[in-house]
């Protein structure tokens, strides 16, 4: 059997978590797993909704968080061997211990994002409303024609 691959243990254990976790989805799919294996659309899906403004999910991006989060150790894939192809994810020992810390990365943004002056999706201070800057005045310029 083929053992998953881990981060580094030597150096900064913040830089080797960061490394693990990096990218777009790794820590929703992690959170939607907690409640049991999931198939590749499910997870797609899982993602699209409570997604306010995010555009479709490539594919390509999905596979590639998947596979990058099998090899961590995270998620475990489980390959059916029928067809049309069925292929399950689920969270692993090492998975499971790790869904208390995005609960507490869930917990913190929700005391702390949700405050006024909070910095929205968009990089803008929420709950603030920016001022109009003032027009330059119009110049209209009155020429006489003779």
């Amino acid at each position: 059997m083929a053992k998953a691959k881990s981060a580094p243990t030597c150096g900064c254990p913040v830089a080797a978590f960061q490394k693990m976790i990096s990218g777009k989805y790794k820590l929703r799919i992690v959170w939607d797993l907690q409640h049991g294996p999931r198939r590749y659309g499910e997870i797609r899906t899982g993602l699209l909704r409570g997604a306010s403004g995010t555009s479709e999910i490539a594919p390509r991006v999905l596979s590639r968080e998947l596979k990058a989060l099998t090899e961590s150790g995270l998620i475990d894939r489980k390959d059916y061997g029928v067809v049309p192809p069925k292929v399950e994810y689920r969270l692993t020992r090492k998975g499971k211990s790790f869904v208390p810390v995005i609960a507490a990365i869930r917990d913190w943004g929700t005391r702390h994002l949700a405050q006024p002056n909070a910095v929205d999706g968009r990089g803008r201070i929420a709950g603030r409303r920016l001022k109009a800057l003032p027009r330059p005045p119009v110049r209209v310029r009155l020429t006489s024609r003779r």
